[in-house]
């Protein structure tokens, strides 16, 4: 009877887990334990950790920087751009423009060319100053368009509207146009960046813009250099579009990236043809020919606007982005606001670029009336990355 007790309660045994159906000999408690001890047994202990623990802490490392993992893998998954053919860019003050002219296989003008400077406004008043005070000499006319809208869709300030008064010495030859943002929710910041350079389109039409005038396409922080932008005016025979190599800064002129900056244009416009763009619209590169400053702001909260309202906006991985001490902490040491990796093509070139940019004391071959207010732009110059408040 005993051995037919047995076999009814552990019908299943195969000898691998004998005894610990014997209810007679132990408690329900220690039955319970036995018989996970039983299940577990043909389990390897260290896989289980790994699935229990392992596991989710590489999910959370991937999900804290599998942004770094992907731009460090780039060199795999996205081929580099075509190069440029880039044009050897001679310059000395003491120079005559004939001479320049000829350097570069182009003939002199007798006249100089009109020159149009359009740029699409957000909130960079400083820069833009540095930017008008460079190019004054050679502009005949300063096109401004100003939105109530980011790229993102939030509402902001009408800025150069409420300090145009700053800006009086450009007065007399400005366009100034004010566009009425779309608020689109949800939609990609491109979209309403395509749709602000389209309406810039317009506003050169209204300032008058006629064939073979230079038009300069770049943002406000993209500063081309008064004297190439000379150069271009008064020589016949120059492409018709030209990229403008720029010196890459970050937060000011003590953090030199490097001398990747294209973006910037200049065109010899043609109506009907000609179209405002931010994007690569030939193979043909002046060396050179000025300063892009991003991220060159005042104030903190410019840098907390800014990294809201530009077209990567989803580089705002983590909320704690935002935090005021954070970024005077990261302006200072000259790292990355988004905490990436650089943004390269080959593993050379982003192993070479890893860390903080290294600061330079070089103040030579800025914009002169940077230096000339020293004093109101000092923040922009080596040695002052401490940041105000407002």
């Amino acid at each position: 009877m005993e051995a037919t007790g047995y076999y009814s309660n552990c019908k299943k045994n195969d000898g691998i887990c004998e005894g610990i159906c014997d209810g007679e000999h132990g408690s329900k408690a220690v039955l319970s334990m036995s018989r996970l001890k039983c299940a577990l047994r043909g389990f390897d202990l260290r896989a289980l950790l790994f699935l229990l623990i392992g596991l989710p802490i590489i999910i959370f490392v991937i999900y804290v920087h599998g942004q770094k993992v992907t731009y460090f893998l780039r060199p795999i998954w996205e081929k580099p751009p075509e190069p440029f053919t880039v044009l050897p860019h001679y310059y000395s003050e003491n120079v005559s423009m004939a001479n320049q002219c000829k350097l570069h296989g182009w003939k002199v003008r007798e006249t100089p060319r009109r020159v149009f400077d359009a740029v699409l406004f957000s909130n960079e008043l400083d820069i833009l100053d540095i930017r008008w005070h460079e190019l004054g000499p050679y502009v005949t006319e300063f096109v401004l368009l100003e939105s109530n809208s980011t790229f993102t869709g939030l509402e902001k300030k009408l800025h150069f509207k409420e300090n145009r008064q700053k800006f009086e010495f450009a007065e007399s030859r400005l366009t100034y146009g004010m566009i009425g943002g779309r608020f689109v929710k949800g939609e990609n910041p491109f979209v309403e960046e395509s749709y602000q350079r389209v309406a810039l389109d317009q506003l050169l039409k209204i300032a008058g813009i006629t064939d073979d005038d230079l038009l300069i396409m770049s943002d406000v922080d993209e500063i081309p250099s008064g004297h190439t932008i000379n150069l271009l005016r008064w020589c016949d025979d120059t492409p018709e579009i030209l990229h403008l190599q720029l010196k890459n800064y970050l937060y000011s002129f003590e953090f030199f990236l490097d001398d990747k900056s294209w973006r910037a244009s200049i065109h010899r416009y043609r109506a009907g043809t000609t179209r405002y763009a931010h994007y690569r619209q030939t193979d043909v590169l002046l060396a050179d020919s000025g300063w892009h400053c991003s991220f060159c702001f005042r104030y903190i909260n410019d840098f907390i606007f800014k990294m809201k309202a530009y077209s990567h906006v989803d580089r705002i991985r983590f909320s704690y982005f935002l935090n005021p001490k954070r970024i005077q902490h990261v302006i200072c040491q000259g790292a990355d606001l988004f905490d990436m990796l650089p943004e390269e093509y080959t593993f050379q070139e982003i192993i070479a670029k890893l860390g903080p940019i290294p600061s330079t004391f070089s103040a030579v071959h800025l914009p002169a009336y940077l230096l000339e207010k020293a004093d109101q732009y000092r923040y922009l110059l080596p040695g002052n990355c401490m940041r105000e408040s407002g």
